[in-house]
């Protein structure tokens, strides 16, 4: 009787333990989540959020308070969030500036590939080439010629130093054979509207960060960074089409929340968001925004990361910019 009850209270334990993981998932979430932008207002990644945002909230059941923490080339709310706690409640999406700063930046306060959990790309998106409306050039060919014609005149600006920008303009220009100076400013959005005042001549933002000044006529597209061409802008060329071959540039936004929160508390979080990226509403948003809904898994994500960290470094040191 007595060697019975041991195993009864056992088996008790057992499925104690056994149903404790599940639960956690079932669970979650009970409370509200934090979604970090590490931008300003009106940036890609605050756009991003802002669209996501009611089909997530729609998804989890829980509202998702979407927080803009700027500064340092986005590396302050990035911090942030590695400091977190690692229970699923506190995201942050990032641009493909996150591989660039761990590529170039020996001084980062976390570490890019230890200190998160990749969640999912949510999006993907060209850059383009866009000059303030008073440069008369019309292509990239013709800028090239404008600015060996007045060297020293000619200024293009980025969303901070060391940004992916930034670093695929000094490609650029190397190609290009001329020289631009960088003027480095707080994030996209106050990029854009340097380029739309004429502070700065020429910018690379994607589709979201610049369209409003494209709209407004203070900002002309010359080229699509793409492979191909972008369908919202079908007559605008590929740099490689406007004479620079091999030449790409690309973004994509993804999501991260802290490392350490439970495997099952990613896959949940994974599971909704790729659910709300599939919504046929949201993907039409998305690309009347100029960029395509992307999804899928946490491990594909974790590997992208670690790829791109080790081109970004290759790339750097092909184009002679030296780590930080």
């Amino acid at each position: 009787m007595s060697f019975g009850r041991v195993r009864c209270g056992i088996a008790a334990v057992l499925f104690a333990v056994c149903a404790a993981v599940p639960a956690q998932a079932d669970t979650f979430p009970s409370r509200p989540i934090r979604l970090i932008v590490p931008t300003q207002a009106g940036a890609a990644q605050d756009v991003i959020a802002r669209l996501l945002q009611p089909y997530l909230e729609k998804s989890l059941g829980r509202p998702v308070v979407v927080e803009n923490r700027s500064g340092a080339s986005t590396m302050i709310g990035t911090d942030a969030v590695a400091k977190a706690q690692p229970d699923g409640y506190t995201w942050l999406i990032v641009p493909t500036t996150f591989t660039v700063n761990a590529a170039l930046n020996a001084k980062l306060s976390f570490d890019p590939e230890r200190d998160f959990e990749p969640v999912t790309v949510l999006v993907k998106n060209p850059l383009l080439f866009s000059v303030n409306a008073k440069v008369p050039a019309t292509s990239l060919k013709e800028l090239v010629e404008l600015v060996k014609k007045e060297p020293g005149k000619f200024n293009y600006g980025s969303s901070g130093a060391s940004t992916q920008a930034h670093l695929l303009l000094e490609m650029w220009t190397a190609q290009a054979g001329i020289r631009m100076q960088h003027i480095p400013y707080r994030g996209g959005a106050p990029a854009a509207l340097a380029v739309a005042t004429g502070e700065v001549q020429l910018v690379l933002l994607s589709p979201l960060g610049i369209w409003p000044q494209l709209q407004a006529g203070t900002a002309r597209a010359l080229a699509t960074g793409g492979t191909a061409r972008d369908p919202q802008l079908p007559d605008l060329p590929t740099a490689a089409e406007a004479g620079f071959p091999g030449f790409v540039a690309e973004q994509w936004l993804g999501l991260l929340t802290t490392a350490g929160t439970p495997k099952e508390i990613v896959t949940k979080i994974n599971t909704e968001v790729n659910r709300a990226l599939r919504d046929p509403e949201l993907i039409a948003k998305l690309a009347q925004q100029g960029t395509t809904a992307a999804g899928g898994s946490p491990e594909e994500f974790r590997r992208l990361i670690a790829t791109e960290i080790r081109s970004w470094k290759e790339t750097a040191e092909r184009a002679g910019i030296k780590a930080q």
